[in-house]
């Protein structure tokens, strides 16, 4: 098969699994986010890198946010949000943060596969991107994606995510413009 052919197959996946995402979901997610003084974001792997990209996105709406593990991340209080992005949810690090962050008196978020996860029962709110996670397809050889491990759940968060940044912008009334003022700017 031809790299386009992939890219297409690739596009009709991610249409499948976005158009079944919760819109209730998200704005409960948005919400969450807007109560909260900070918002703390974590993942592994992949998934983490499409946090961070989240976070950089959420720096330019204005929010206070932070990524767990860097340098200058301080800690987390009652007030403020722990969004962990886990397609399994049953991430060993990841958990073990949201079980601080409960006891700590902070809300837990969780974009994943599985709602039913060790993470999801600490979760406050929960948005579920419906594809297959990396044990999944390297188990069963899931039929739900051609995509090897958890590379539609990845993409479908990135978007996912993108998605909650319009919604937080629409709230808000943000514009392009408002954030463009605070894009980095010693590059």
């Amino acid at each position: 098969m031809s790299s386009t052919h992939y890219a297409t197959e690739i596009l009709k996946e991610l249409e499948r699994t976005l158009t079944r995402i919760s819109n209730t979901d998200l704005e409960a997610m948005a919400g969450l986010m807007l109560r909260s003084e900070k918002v703390f974001i974590a993942g592994a792997g992949r998934s983490g890198l499409m946090g961070k990209a989240f976070a950089m996105r959420l720096m330019h709406i204005g929010r206070q946010v932070y990524v767990v593990g860097e340098t200058v991340t301080p800690g987390i209080g009652p007030n403020d949000l722990l969004l962990l992005c886990s397609g399994s949810g049953e991430t060993g690090s990841l958990a073990l943060m949201a079980e601080k962050a409960v006891r700590i008196g902070a809300r837990v978020g969780l974009i994943t596969i599985k709602p039913e996860s060790t993470i999801g029962r600490l979760a406050e709110a929960i948005v579920q991107v419906p594809a297959s996670a990396k044990e999944d397809t390297a188990a069963s050889g899931a039929a739900i994606t051609i995509q090897p491990m958890g590379s539609l759940f990845e993409q479908g968060l990135l978007l996912c995510l993108d998605a909650l940044v319009l919604t937080l912008m629409d709230i808000e009334g943000i514009t392009g413009a408002d954030m463009f003022g605070r894009h980095a700017n010693l590059e």
